[in-house]
């Protein structure tokens, strides 16, 4: 079911985005022509492997990625331009690109759809990433076919470790905070 697709063209779609309270389309190859781009796919905004680990990894590492040649991160998901505008204003996201694929067109293009309708998600995107360069997919992460949510492969430093595995990577730093505490937030951006 899940295969990759690495030395192929990625699909050639229409994402309909919004940008400043406008419709934006957005065609798939002129976004990837003459560029090298990381993609992350997920199943939907504000789910729990999305909002606390797969998105955040990536926006920390941008500027790491920038370094190693990457133009542009973007994150897809099979939601709507309103869904990923607010998750944007939500996760306070600056570094990364999110792209909805409302319809899921990308997604079965890349033979990613899923169905989801057993949690009430209907079709969704599978959990994946990839590096595309000049609208090739060079190499793809594509998680295990298991049932639940796997989160092994297709995460940032995965990717980092692919394009450069010497990549100078920020140390982590665990930070305890409790939700809504504007003293907590403050402590967070003086450390980020």
């Amino acid at each position: 079911m899940l295969k990759k697709r690495e030395g192929l063209h990625i699909p050639a779609v229409v994402f309909k985005t919004r940008k400043n309270g406008e419709f934006i389309d957005i065609h798939s190859n002129a976004l990837f022509e003459n560029r090298t781009i990381v993609v992350f796919s997920l199943p939907g905004a504000f789910t729990p492997t999305c909002s606390s680990t797969h998105l955040p990894r990536y926006n920390e590492l941008a500027a790491v990625f920038r370094e190693n040649g990457v133009d542009e991160i973007i994150c897809l998901s099979v939601n709507d331009a309103f869904v990923m505008e607010a998750w944007k204003a939500d996760q306070e996201v600056d570094n990364i690109t999110l792209i909805p694929d409302g319809n899921g067109d990308f997604s079965a293009g890349m033979e990613m759809l899923v169905d989801k309708s057993a949690l009430g998600f209907g079709k969704r995107s599978w959990r994946y990433s990839m590096l595309v360069r000049n609208g090739i997919i060079e190499k793809q992460f594509i998680e295990a076919d298991v049932p639940g949510d796997p989160f092994e492969v297709s995460d940032a430093d995965t990717m980092l470790d692919y394009i450069n595995p010497n990549a100078n990577k920020p140390k982590p730093i665990t930070l305890f905070t409790k939700p809504g505490c504007s003293y907590c937030a403050s402590a967070k951006k003086l450390l980020t």
